[in-house]
C-alpha cells in the first residue's frame, strides 16, 4: 500500500458506497443491547458463502471487518453487482413482505467477521425507530442508484471504459491507495465487466503497455488516473 491520494475520486460504481456515518448509529442503548442480544457473529474464512441466491432469509447481515462479493448467480456466468467492503448491511432486500428469500449470494474475498441478526429482531427495530428505518431506505435507495450505475455501465461503456472504471473504484473506494494487492481473480473482474477472462487479460496487458498501470504478481499501481478517468466517462 502507498499513501492515500485525495485526488482519487469515488466516481465509479463496482463497489457499495460508504455512507457518511454508522448504519447503527440511530439506535438507542438499549436497542443496540437488545440486536445485539439476538444475533451472532461469525468469522468466514476467504471463499466462503454468506448467503446463498434463492435461499430462505432468515437474516441480516453486517459486514464487520472484510471485503465480499455481491452477485447474481447465471449459467455459466455470475454478475458481481457490487464489491462490498466493512460497515456494510447485507440483505436488506428481503426485510420487504413477499420477498422471504435471499436475492442474490455473498462470497468473501478475504477472511470476513460478520454480524448475524434475525430478521425479525431487525425489523421489530425498524418499526420502533423511526430514525432507524430513514437510515435502512436511505441506504437501500442508493444502493438501488448505484445498481443502476452498474448497468449503465456495462450496457453503455466499450470494454476499456469498464475496466477503467473497476479499477478507478478499486483504487478510490476500496483500497484509497494508488497501489494495492488485488484479491480478486481475473475470472472476478471479467464477472464485474462483464467481459471474458480473456478479454480481461488482454485489456490488462493493455493499459500496462500504454503506462497506465503497472502490474507485479497480484499488486497494481496507477500511474495514470486523469487518462484512465478519461477513458471511464468516454467509455
Amino acid at each position: 500500500m502507498v499513501e492515500n491520494d485525495p485526488e482519487i475520486l469515488p466516481v465509479s460504481t463496482c463497489a457499495t458506497q460508504v455512507y457518511d456515518s454508522p448504519c447503527f448509529s440511530p439506535l438507542t442503548e438499549d436497542e443496540v443491547e437488545f440486536m445485539n442480544a439476538n444475533s451472532v457473529t461469525i468469522t468466514f474464512k476467504k471463499g466462503e458463502t454468506i448467503c446463498k441466491q434463492g435461499s430462505f432469509a432468515s437474516n441480516i447481515m453486517y459486514l464487520e471487518t472484510g471485503l465480499v462479493k455481491v452477485f447474481l448467480e447465471g449459467n455459466p456466468k455470475n454478475l458481481i453487482l457490487t464489491i462490498t467492503p466493512s460497515g456494510h448491511i447485507i440483505g436488506l432486500p428481503s426485510i420487504f413482505e413477499g420477498n422471504n428469500t435471499y436475492l442474490y449470494s455473498v462470497v468473501t474475498y478475504v477472511e470476513s467477521v460478520v454480524k448475524i441478526i434475525d430478521i425479525n429482531i431487525f425489523k421489530q427495530l425498524m418499526l420502533q425507530n423511526a430514525s432507524f428505518a430513514f437510515r435502512m431506505l436511505t441506504i437501500m435507495n442508493e444502493n438501488m442508484a448505484q445498481t443502476y450505475a452498474r448497468f449503465f455501465c456495462l450496457t453503455q461503456k466499450h470494454l476499456h471504459g469498464r475496466l477503467s472504471d473497476i479499477l478507478i473504484c478499486l483504487s478510490g473506494r476500496i483500497f484509497k491507495s494508488l497501489k494495492f494487492d488485488l484479491p480478486l481473480s481475473r475470472n472476478d473482474l471479467g464477472e464485474l465487466t462483464g467481459m471474458s477472462t480473456e478479454s480481461v487479460i488482454r485489456l490488462m496487458k493493455e493499459l500496462k503497455d500504454d503506462g497506465l498501470i503497472e502490474i507485479t504478481g497480484k499488486s497494481i499501481h496507477l500511474l495514470d488516473v486523469p487518462r484512465l478517468m478519461r477513458i471511464s466517462e468516454v467509455g
